[in-house]
């Protein structure tokens, strides 16, 4: 069950592309930022023709290995799940989404499952090039 602001979402909001979570493991405290679209898109192979239907938004839990083992050995019960940002656009998907892991330094702390933001930066090069060196001040 997905959760936002305290209420459980079960259909998809009207003029909704997807939207922003935070997955917490209940156990360790351990959290995973990411997106999920609503809508999946696919060209019938007859038709040529683009066919919109419902994704698997009700029972996703990202796409993070370590996250999906935690699931599969704890149990669905063990995690709370947290709708962050309602999007009705892709872009704001991924505006929202990049934001909220830099707000929250995602990939330099331990407590967060996400290795990378945009493919770009990851958690496994913070020692070598996530230092800084000289800071101007404020």
């Amino acid at each position: 069950m997905w959760k936002l602001k305290e209420k459980v979402i079960n259909e998809v909001p009207d003029g909704m592309e997807g939207f922003v979570y935070l997955i917490t493991n209940l156990e360790n405290g351990k959290k995973y930022i990411g997106k999920k679209t609503f809508w999946e898109r696919r060209k019938d192979r007859k038709t040529g023709r683009r066919k919109k239907k419902e994704s698997n938004w009700r029972d996703y839990f990202g796409s993070c290995d370590e996250l999906i083992a935690d699931v599969k050995l704890l149990g669905k019960e063990k995690f709370l799940r947290e709708i962050l940002y309602l999007c009705p656009h892709k872009k704001s998907m991924s505006f929202y989404e990049t934001m909220e892991q830099f707000k929250r330094d995602v990939i330099l702390r331990e407590d967060y499952y996400n290795t990378n933001v945009e493919g770009k930066f990851f958690s496994s090069e913070k020692d070598n090039i996530y230092g800084i060196v000289i800071k101007s001040e404020d």
